[in-house]
Formats: structure tokens, C-alpha cells, sequence
């Protein structure tokens, strides 16, 4: 069969850094493709050159057998490519019509048009199964609903190529469950998919090949059905990764954090949490599950200075969090660093670096008055070995302190700022999400650092959707829904089904 994508020796380079170097490997029409490798590896970076974002120093690039060269998104959209990024491209404020008639608008003809591509827009909604509503508002959708509507944009657009992403990296498991009937549907359809994940047991489930990238370069490309997740793993990293961390007996201190009856409700009143209370020990993981939205951001958020809660208490290593009094949470945040809490965000992009500043900045964001000498002035001399000293430790890539921080990869970005936090040698931790969208390497890099804190006595509140993450790192889990906590259990307890019906409302004994 006809390849429908063949990549011929294509290089790219960022200065000094070589993202692609001879890569080729063909991609068949009418299957679902893996690219995986660690972070770094160049896989979004060949994806990028195939969109039209990227131009490739060399190689050449095959759609349908034919000789192209992609300069702009435009052309490889005419060409029928299209690409759902892990960071959505929406504007929360429009309708899901809006957001897909962006750039396309049709002229003097807009009101007509938009009736067309509305009637349009739910033909293909109906025979792919995608439910969602064109006249909806993004904000209001789920993460699953919005990346449907990515997709609602791509099939529109005549997309007959389609590269995903790390497109579960945000959703439920019910929510990819329903994305690959989406995707095999569209496999049946004759459309060609590739997909970039970190997880190997996606890959396992919904590929038809896969192909492994290491450095920059391909290292191997085999059927799905003739390999295994162990197999693919030591591909990617070169070396077996360990399927369980060891784990030092749990031997939980005095109180570090203690929340009691903390609630929370938006401007419209609206409750967002309600009567949320834990305590949490020195040398312990307290894990808190649930389907995303469920409040567990906003307490993430109320725990590290960035918003106020309507009313509760909240004690650090016994003192109250300066909330009373305060009108809003300006300065807070500095305030909680310098008491002792780490926070490494759940929107790393949003809130954990400064994407057009340079890695070695973002080492120091938080923390500038740590890295200062006499005189009150920064010292660029202890700021260059501290970040050199963090690249090293967590095996940044690459360990260029000078590179724009947005242009590493996802997981690195990621190193840097779990390094910037341990670093801070905080009394309590505050983790949201620490591996999502991380490749499998990394994963156990930051789970083998955060079993370190734990061990040496620091308190680790860990928010994550991924239930075997759960699973590795926590001694005790507390699980949410609708803003409330729904049960708790010690790790011994741990039990998928108790855990679902938990995180959907339902109270187990």
C-alpha cells in the first residue's frame, strides 16, 4: 500500500541543539501510527515539519507518494494535514461554531455561511460520534469535549492525515476510551492517524505500528503486534526501566499541613469545595484523586497563596496561613515560599515557567532573593552554578542554561521546574499532575525524586488522574468529587472499582 506520509532523511537543528538528524520512516495510509521516545527526542519537532510549522534544513518529506515541501500551516491543511496539539488552540470565549469558522469566515456571506458550517459541523459530529454542540461555549466544555472539538475542526477542515499530540494526557479514562472509538472509526473511514503518546499501553491498544525515536534519530520501528510495552520502554531510554520504585518503610512525623472545613464558592456563589479537612504528615504522600474539575485545582490553588478560600482553616507546621483579613492573594504566594512550600503547578505552561525566558531564569523565578549577595544585587556566578547543578541533577536536555525554556520539550520543562522546587528544600510539597505528558524514563525520575522528599521527611500533597501513579506514590489517598472529599484510603486499601465509585459521587464502605 501506498505510504501516506514518507519522511527521507530529514534534519532540523536549533543552533547548537539537533532536534532531527536522517530521519525517515513511512507511515501507511489507513493506519494509526505510534511516535514515541522520551522527551526530547524530536518527535513533535518532525510532527512540526509535517504541519508546516518547522522548515527542515534537509531530507525530503512524501504525502501520498509525492515529493512536498510544507512551508506554512496553510499548505499542509490544503494538503489535508491536520493537527490536535496537546495544548489546545481555542478561544475559550466563542462558541465551538466561532472557534472553528476562525480564518475561514466566508466573507459578505457570513451569516449565511455560518448556517452551512453549523449544518455542517453536526453532520460530522453524527457520523463520527464526536457529541459535541456547535453553539456551545469552549468554556463550558469538559477537556474531553474540547479536544473533540479540535478534532470537529480537522475532519472539517478535510483532514485526511491527522497527528494527535499526547492527546490523553488530560482526559479521564472514559473520556480516551471514547476517543479511540473515535479514532478506529476514523481508521475505517480510510483516514491515517499519528499518534505521539508517552503511554505505552495506548500504544499497545490503538496502533497498528510504531516507530521509536531516541536523540533526535529513529532507533527502531516494529508492528504492534509483534512487540510489548517492556520492549518499547528499553527502546526509548535504552536501558530496563524499573516497573516498581523502591519504597522505604512509612514512618509518618508530626503534622505538617492541617485543613479544616475549607470551603470555597466563585462570585456567583457557586461552591467549588465544600468542607474539605485532612491533615497531612511529615514523611508521608497523601494523593488525592478524581476526574479533573472536581475542586482539586482550586484547593491546589488555596494551598499554595493563589487564591483565597470563603472560609476554613488551613495550619502550617502549627501556625494559620495568612488568609483572614486579606482581600485578595497578591504577594501570597511568595509568602507561602518563604514559609517552606513547594509548588510544582498542574499547568506548567500557565503558571510554572515563563516560556520566553531563558532556562536559567526559570531555575530562580520564585526564588530571586535566595540567589542575591551582600549588597542586595543578584549573583550571576552562584545562579549559573545552581542551574547547572539543577540541569545536571535531573537530567535536563538538552543542559543549555541560555535556551528559551519554551523551546525544550514538555518533559523537560517540566525537570526544570520540579528541580527549581526541590532545590528550594521546601517542608511541604504541593504537586499537581508531576507527569503529564512525560515520557516513561522521566516518570521514574520524578517519581524516584519525590520518594527521596518523602523519605527525608518532607510532606507531599500530590493531586494526579493517573490511578497507577496513585498507586506508586501515595500512602494514603483521598478521593473527590463535585468539591467534596468522597473517602479516603491507606494505600493496603486501594482498589480501582472502590476508587472509580468514589471519584464519580458514591460513598463506599
Amino acid at each position: 500500500m501506498q505510504p501516506a506520509v514518507e519522511f527521507r532523511n530529514v534534519s532540523k537543528a536549533f543552533g547548537r541543539v539537533q532536534a532531527n538528524a536522517d530521519v525517515s520512516f513511512t507511515i501507511a495510509k489507513g493506519s494509526i501510527h505510534g511516535v514515541i521516545g522520551e522527551n526530547g527526542a524530536g518527535k513533535s519537532t518532525l510532527m512540526s515539519i509535517l504541519y508546516g510549522y518547522y522548515n527542515a534544513d534537509s531530507g525530503q518529506l512524501l504525502i501520498n507518494g509525492e515529493s512536498r515541501n510544507i512551508r506554512t500551516s496553510h499548505e499542509a491543511i490544503a494538503l489535508g494535514i491536520g493537527m490536535v496539539h496537546q495544548h489546545f488552540m481555542l478561544v475559550e470565549t466563542m462558541t465551538v461554531l466561532d472557534n472553528v469558522m476562525l480564518g475561514a469566515e466566508g466573507g459578505f456571506r457570513l451569516a449565511a455561511h455560518r448556517a452551512e458550517t453549523e449544518a455542517a459541523l453536526r453532520a460530522i459530529c453524527d457520523r463520527y460520534r464526536l457529541d459535541v454542540d456547535p453553539l456551545a461555549t469552549i468554556a463550558d466544555l469538559s477537556v474531553g469535549a474540547q479536544q473533540r472539538v479540535e478534532i470537529l475542526k480537522q475532519i472539517y477542515r478535510s483532514a485526511n492525515i491527522l497527528i494527535l499530540d499526547e492527546p490523553t494526557a488530560v482526559l479521564t479514562a472514559q473520556e480516551t476510551a471514547s476517543l479511540f472509538e473515535i479514532l478506529r472509526l476514523f481508521k475505517e473511514q480510510g483516514k491515517t492517524i499519528i499518534l505521539i503518546t508517552h503511554k505505552l499501553g495506548e500504544i499497545m491498544e490503538i496502533t497498528d505500528q510504531v516507530t521509536v525515536m531516541r536523540a533526535g534519530r529513529v532507533v527502531g520501528a516494529v508492528a504492534t503486534a509483534t512487540t510489548s510495552k517492556e520492549q518499547l520502554a528499553n527502546m526509548m531510554v535504552g536501558r530496563p526501566i524499573q516497573s516498581e520504585l523502591p519504597r522505604a518503610p512509612f514512618k509518618p512525623g508530626a503534622p505538617v499541613l492541617q485543613v479544616e472545613q475549607l470551603q470555597l464558592r466563585d462570585k456567583a456563589g457557586v461552591s467549588l469545595l465544600a468542607d474539605i479537612g485532612f491533615t497531612l504528615r511529615a514523611g508521608e504522600i497523601v494523593a488525592i484523586a478524581g476526574v479533573s474539575g472536581n475542586g482539586q485545582s482550586q484547593l491546589m490553588e488555596i494551598l499554595s497563596g493563589m487564591r483565597l478560600p470563603t472560609s476554613g482553616s488551613v495550619s502550617f507546621l502549627g501556625a494559620p496561613l495568612p488568609y483572614v483579613g486579606r482581600t485578595d492573594a497578591d504577594g501570597l504566594p511568595a509568602t507561602f515560599r518563604q514559609l517552606g512550600i513547594g509548588h510544582v503547578p498542574e499547568d506548567r505552561l500557565r503558571d510554572g515557567v515563563i516560556k520566553d525566558f531563558s532556562v536559567e531564569q526559570n531555575t530562580v523565578f520564585g526564588y530571586q532573593d535566595r540567589v542575591t549577595n551582600g549588597w542586595g544585587l543578584f549573583d550571576f556566578k552562584a545562579i549559573a552554578r545552581r542551574c547547572a547543578a539543577m540541569l545536571a541533577a535531573f537530567d535536563v536536555r538538552p543542559a543549555d542554561p541560555s535556551l528559551r525554556i519554551g523551546l525544550l520539550s514538555g518533559g523537560n520543562q517540566q525537570k526544570v521546574v520540579i528541580a527549581r522546587e526541590v532545590s528550594s528544600a521546601p517542608k511541604l510539597m504541593l504537586v499537581g499532575q508531576p507527569t503529564r505528558g512525560v515520557d516513561i524514563g522521566t516518570i521514574e525520575a520524578i517519581h524516584t525524586e519525590l520518594l527521596k522528599l518523602r523519605d527525608a521527611g518532607v510532606a507531599i500533597l500530590l493531586v494526579s488522574v493517573e490511578l497507577e501513579e496513585v498507586r506508586a506514590l501515595a500512602d494514603r489517598i483521598i478521593v473527590m468529587s463535585g468539591g467534596r472529599i468522597t473517602g479516603e484510603l491507606t494505600i493496603e486499601q486501594f482498589d480501582t472499582t472502590r476508587i472509580g465509585l468514589l471519584m464519580g459521587g458514591m460513598h463506599t464502605s
